[in-house]
C-alpha cells in the first residue's frame, strides 16, 4: 500500500472538522517517521490531539522515537505529564533515557515519578554507564539460551516468549551465571535436528563489547565485522544486554552528524527546527572567532600594502589563492577526520598519511597552478605573473594538505575531537599562507611584474 501524501494543511482541516475518525485513519497508514515535519506546523491544541489519536493505536512512543530532537520540546509542552509519562513507559530503555533529557527540567521530576516502577529502576541502572556508551545504547530486552538446552526447547522458549526485543539473527547463550558463552544464529537453531543440544550449534568465538565501551567504537566493530547486533557484557563476562543494528545506524547518524557539525564550526543543537535564538546564540561564537581570524588574514595583507600599492593587480588574484587553498586543506582535513572517526587511521601511521597529503597538494597545486598562471599571464600580459601564482598556489596547497592531515591527528592524540575547530583553524592558516606566499613571492619579483 502507498504511502499517502499528507501535508499540514489536509491534517488541520480534518482536525478542525472535527470528523477525527478519518484523521486517525489517514495516520494510522503514515509511518510515524514522516509525521515530524507535519507537525511542527501544528499548533498545540491540534499536537496533543494528534498525540492522542497515536496513543490509541500504541504508536505515540514511536513517533517520539522517531521525530527530530529539536522538535521534542514543542511536542512535550502540548502533552500533559500523566500522559506523557504513559507514552515514554512504552519505550525501549535506550530511547527512553534520551528521551527522558528531553523533557523540561521542571517537569522532569513529576514524569519521572509517574512512569511504572520497574522503568524507573531500569533508568536508574542505565544512568550508572558513562554517557555516549555502550550501556546506554544496549536494550536489555532479549532472550538468552540455556546451554543445556536442546534446539526444540529453545524454539519452545521463543514461542513462549512475549517480551524479547528485537533481537533480530543471533540468539546468545548463557550458563546459569548468565555468563556469555556464544552465539546460535536463527537459522541453524530451527534447521538442527529436535534433539540437538544448543551448545553443539554454538559458535564460542562470539564478538562482545564491555558496557562502558564508547558508542563509536561499537558503531565500527559492527559495521567491520557485517553484524546485525552485539551483545555488552560487563567486566566478568555475564550478558548485559545487546545492541542492535538499528541503534548502530542511529549511533553513526549522531556521530557523523556530531562531525559535521564541528567541522563547520556548529553546535549539535542547531537544527533545521530549532528556534532562530537557539541558533544565534550557538553560531555567534563561532562567527565572532572566524571574524578575528579573518582580521588576522587581512593584517598579512597589510604588511605588503606598498607592494600592492605599485602593482594594484595583484588584489585580484587574491581570491583565487584563498579560495584554492582553503578547498584543498578541507578536502584533506575532511579525509583524514574520517579515517580518524573509522578508526582506519591512529596517529602513529598519521606520518604516511601526512606525507601522502602533502604529496597531493603539491600535484595540485602544480596542476591548477599552470593553468591559473596561465590565465593570469595572458589576461596581464606577463608571464611572471603567471609564475608568482604558479608558485604560490604550489606552496599553499602543500601546506594545506600538511595542516589538513596534521590538525586533525595532534587533536587526536591531545584525546580532543579532530573536527571541533578544525576547520576554522587550518582554513585561517592556508588562506594567511597563502596571502604571504603570493604577496611575498610577488615582492622578490616586483620589478619583473611592474
Amino acid at each position: 500500500m502507498a504511502t499517502p501524501v499528507v501535508t499540514s494543511r489536509i491534517l488541520r482541516r480534518l482536525l478542525a472538522s472535527g470528523v477525527q475518525g478519518r484523521a486517525e485513519r489517514l495516520l494510522a497508514r503514515v509511518h510515524p517517521a514522516d509525521l515530524g515535519p507535519l507537525l511542527a506546523d501544528l499548533t498545540p491544541d491540534e499536537i496533543q490531539t494528534v498525540i492522542d489519536l497515536l496513543f490509541n493505536q500504541h504508536r505515540a512512543a514511536t513517533l517520539l522515537r522517531e521525530l527530530p530532537h529539536e522538535l521534542l520540546p514543542q511536542i512535550f509542552d502540548a502533552i500533559t505529564d500523566r500522559r506523557l509519562a504513559e507514552i515514554l513507559a512504552r519505550l525501549e530503555i535506550d530511547d527512553l533515557s534520551v528521551l527522558i533529557g528531553y523533557v523540561p527540567e521542571e517537569r522532569r521530576e513529576n514524569v519521572h515519578a509517574r512512569l511504572p516502577r520497574h522503568r524507573r529502576d531500569e533508568l536508574l541502572y542505565a544512568s550508572l554507564y558513562p554517557p555516549d556508551s555502550a550501556g546506554r545504547v544496549m536494550t536489555t530486552r532479549f532472550l538468552a539460551l540455556d546451554e543445556k538446552m536442546t534446539a526444540q526447547e529453545a524454539i519452545d522458549s521463543i514461542r513462549a516468549g512475549r517480551d524479547w526485543g528485537d533481537q533480530g539473527h543471533y540468539l546468545y547463550v548463557t550458563n546459569n551465571d548468565r555468563l556469555l558463552l556464544g552465539v546460535v544464529p536463527i537459522r541453524k537453531l530451527v534447521s538442527a535436528p529436535p534433539t540437538t543440544p544448543v551448545a553443539e550449534l554454538t559458535a564460542t568465538n562470539t564478538i562482545a563489547v564491555p558496557a562502558d565501551a564508547d558508542q563509536e567504537e561499537v558503531a565500527q566493530m559492527v559495521a567491520r565485522y557485517d553484524l546485525f547486533a552485539i551483545p555488552v557484557t560487563d567486566g566478568d563476562g555475564r550478558l548485559l544486554g545487546i545492541i542492535t543494528v538499528d541503534d548502530v545506524i542511529d549511533v553513526i547518524t549522531e556521530e557523523a552528524t556530531e562531525d559535521i557539525y564541528h567541522l563547520a564550526g556548529l553546535s549539535e543543537e542547531d537544527r533545521v527546527f530549532t528556534s532562530a535564538g537557539v541558533s544565534i546564540r550557538k553560531r555567534l561564537p563561532w562567527m565572532l572567532l572566524n571574524l578575528g581570524t579573518a582580521f588576522t588574514a587581512a593584517a598579512v595583507v597589510g604588511l605588503f600594502e606598498r607592494t600592492l600599492a605599485q602593482l594594484v593587480s595583484l588584489a585580484v588574484f587574491l581570491p583565487v589563492v584563498a579560495g584554492v587553498g582553503g578547498n584543498g586543506g578541507i578536502q584533506t582535513l575532511t579525509v583524514i577526520t574520517r579515517a580518524i572517526a573509522l578508526g582506519e587511521i591512529e596517529f602513529s601511521t598519521g606520518l604516511r598519511a601526512i606525507g601522502k597529503e602533502m604529496a597531493v597538494g603539491l600535484v595540485m597545486g602544480l596542476s591548477a597552478g599552470i593553468i591559473a598562471g596561465g590565465m593570469a599571464a595572458l589576461w596581464q600580459g606577463n608571464p611572471y605573473m603567471g609564475l608568482v601564482l604558479l608558485l604560490a598556489m604550489m606552496i599553499t596547497l602543500t601546506v594545506a594538505g600538511l595542516l589538513g592531515a596534521a590538525v586533525p591527528l595532534l587533536l587526536k592524540a591531545l584525546d580532543q575531537d579532530p573536527a571541533v575547530g578544525a576547520g576554522v583553524l587550518v582554513t585561517f592558516c592556508t588562506d594567511a599562507l597563502g596571502f604571504f606566499s603570493f604577496l611575498g613571492i610577488a615582492t622578490l619579483l616586483l620589478d619583473r611584474l611592474v
